[in-house]
């Protein structure tokens, strides 16, 4: 392969909601560009980047995928990244290590739900954005309405058309390009070839119209070009490609441009604006990180010569080359068949060969320098989040914050003995996707796959069949509830005594159980006076007070918050053991907790949940019916954050009903806050439904 200079280098990625036609724009990307010798097609399943069976089936995108090309003498790194909520962490990953996006937007559809997000993303991690305005050839497809949609809904820069499409629908065949002031008329048989002709007659006063709102907000970018623009009353063509650049790179607005993906319309004037106006890895700012050593920030400068850094922001389970660890370097460079220092983990790697992806395919490299985005295979201790760098100069990359799963399910094994299978596979899968979270319930036991969504979820399990050969069944977790006493019982007693020939056992102890406050946990307390009970018998006491707390008097469930203060008791010198003891211990405890008036606790969850001001107060109501206790609103850009205490049990199953409450522009986040007393009448339901199911 050519090597580029690192001025040369254009890291793009594609971003926007589900279904708007990314994985198509890539698509005719790498055919227009020579990497494909045929236009792939998604709903074909003949798509280059879209490979995974998975993917094929379901015709989206789950995970992120890259290629490379060239164009106009540049070396352009394409990722096109995942569109839909279950998968959208994928490309905030990947919008870190870009130094441009392209933002597509349906015209049939306009802003949509993730599309706010990636907008989002790109804002957080201060990228370039242009948005493409794709399917202008589809029904109902209207390019000023999107445009409209675009400037309301992505409100934080100016967003300003560079282009005109040239018809729309079926009759759509080109687009008219504000800057040369030139139209583009596409040949209709997908090879994306074209003319480059005057505009049309019936477009020239909106053209004009249109170039000169797109020059009043380039010249802002620059003092020189307004003066001159004030002075001439125009910009030429050079002028405003200046203008362009240093707006992009600068973040000043975002560049509209639009085409017709699957009929392969607009792509090479969009690849000549990539080209010519995201900026080269270079006039990006130096990446920040902090001295493995000292902790003090220091900076990186995309130079080849500088100290080597890079960082790991996905990994890839490929059936036949093993784990593939995907990276971008930041500074310095690479050889095949080197040593790297990783330093989050502290170890050393052996890099074997290096390669560039072309979707499931590799191609091997023989060097790789500051700008490139990169993959090698088989390393042991590297994950998703790590940071290569020259062990003389360490520096750490601070990781991706991940999102926290919001859906969660019980999997219980098909067959018989695939429970450590099951365990060592959703590993490997959650190495490929970190969104992926496995645990276990220690007072369920229940083994539990969080995720996304249950789409995420099921995915995951496809794969478990599919990669591993592991089937599982899934079902709602059980909620782990608690139990406690509301009153003091004082003197609580009880003898075990049992003869049955030989040696008896025999046993009394005497306690004072007291409630304790919320979260208090167990506080046990030895008040022994005089010798009635032997000291030695203590611990018998307390393990039979800890295995009679496991389960509780009401539904079984574990007792906490409550005192137990040991305080007398009888024994005997033949029949008294450490057995007898533990025995009258958990019979004792069992007879206190009936007598203290005992009651059921609930986890309660503290939830975020972020919608349009719009739902804000149907979401409140929701909440509401659910047991929730609203703790505050705050304004986050266009969307409302509320905050409120749940109980648990009312948001197993959150995320549909927040999707159908908001058409899917809500989220939410939940963590354990704390327990609280089931009212009364739930209580009574929960504990016949426990005794039904012992």
């Amino acid at each position: 392969m050519k090597k580029f200079a690192v001025s040369e280098i254009r890291n793009a990625g594609i971003f926007g909601h589900g279904g708007d036609g990314k994985t198509s724009l890539a698509e005719a990307i790498l055919f227009d560009t020579g990497v494909s010798n045929r236009l792939g097609s998604v709903d074909e399943g003949s798509s280059l980047m879209d490979y995974d069976q998975e993917e094929i089936h379901r015709k989206i995108t789950i995970s992120s995928s890259l290629a490379h090309c060239e164009w106009n003498k540049h070396k352009l790194n394409l990722i096109d990244t995942p569109g839909f909520a279950n998968f959208i962490a994928d490309a905030r990953a990947c919008m870190r290590v870009v130094d441009g996006a392209v933002i597509v937007v349906g015209a049939n559809s306009g802003v949509k739900v993730q599309t706010e997000t990636v907008w989002e993303y790109a804002q957080e991690f201060e990228v370039p954005v242009l948005i493409y305005i794709s399917k202008m050839d589809m029904e109902r497809a209207d390019f000023q309405k999107a445009v409209d949609d675009i400037k309301k809904s992505l409100s934080s820069i100016p967003c300003i058309p560079v282009q005109l499409p040239l018809g729309t629908e079926a009759e759509f065949r080109g687009v008219v390009d504000l800057i040369q002031m030139k139209a583009y008329l596409f040949k209709d048989d997908f090879s994306g070839k074209f003319e480059l002709s005057e505009v049309p007659a019936e477009l020239s006063d909106e053209a004009a119209k249109r170039r000169e709102q797109m020059i009043e907000t380039l010249v802002e970018t620059d003092d020189q070009m307004m003066e001159k623009y004030l002075e001439e009353g125009d910009l030429n063509q050079e002028d405003c490609y200046f203008c362009l650049k240093k707006g992009l790179i600068e973040r000043t607005f975002a560049p509209i441009l639009c085409g017709a993906s699957t009929r392969n319309m607009g792509i090479q004037p969009l690849l000549d604006m990539v080209v010519m106006g995201f900026p080269s890895p270079q006039e990006r700012e130096p990446v920040r990180g902090k001295n493995a050593k000292t902790g003090e920030v220091e900076e990186r400068e995309a130079k080849e010569d500088g100290p080597f850094s890079a960082f790991v922001f996905k990994t890839i389970a490929d059936p036949y080359a093993g784990k593939l660890t995907v990276f971008r370097v930041y500074s310095g460079m690479m050889n095949p068949d080197s040593t790297v220092h990783n330093a989050t983990k502290k170890v050393k790697e052996r890099i074997g060969q290096i390669y560039a992806l072309e979707g499931k395919k590799q191609k091997p490299l023989g060097l790789a320098m500051a700008g490139d985005i990169i993959a090698v295979a088989k390393l042991k201790e590297t994950t998703t989040g790590d940071t290569f760098c020259d062990e003389k100069n360490p520096i750490l990359f601070e990781p991706t914050k991940l999102s926290l799963p919001i859906i969660s399910f019980a999997l219980t094994p098909k067959s018989k003995g695939d429970e450590d299978k099951i365990t060592s596979a959703l590993v490997r899968l959650s190495e490929e996707d970190p969104t992926i979270s496995l645990g276990r319930d220690e007072q369920t036991g229940q083994v539990l796959l969080s995720g996304m969504g249950q789409v995420h979820v099921e995915v995951t399990l496809d794969k478990l069949k599919r990669k591993f050969g592991v089937a599982v069944d899934l079902s709602t977790p059980k909620v782990p509830y608690k139990e406690t006493i509301r009153m003091a019982q004082k003197g609580v007693i009880y003898r075990h005594k049992k003869q049955t020939g030989g040696r008896g056992q025999f046993a009394e102890v005497h306690f004072d159980i007291s409630p304790l406050g919320h979260g208090a946990g167990y506080e046990f307390e030895n008040a022994l006076t005089g010798m009635n009970v032997p000291r030695n018998f203590v611990p018998a006491v307390q393990k039979g007070i800890a295995e009679a707390m496991q389960g509780g008097v009401l539904a079984g469930y574990p007792v906490v918050d409550f005192k137990v203060r040991f305080y007398d008791g009888k024994s005997h010198e033949v029949d008294s053991s450490e057995m007898a003891f533990k025995i009258a211990a958990i019979m004792a405890l069992k007879k206190g907790l009936r007598e203290a008036n005992p009651v059921l606790l609930e986890p309660i969850m503290e939830i975020e949940v972020t919608v349009p001001e719009d739902n804000m107060g149907d979401i409140i109501g929701d909440l509401n019916s659910r047991r929730g206790k609203v703790l505050g609103v705050d304004a986050k850009g266009n969307h409302q954050v509320i905050k409120a205490h749940v109980p648990m049990a009312e948001v197993l199953k959150y995320a549909p009903g927040l999707n159908s409450m908001t058409g899917g522009r809500g989220q939410f986040s939940l963590a354990l806050s704390h327990y609280e007393e089931v009212p009364s009448h739930l209580s009574e339901r929960i504990v016949a439904q426990s005794q039904k199911e012992e």
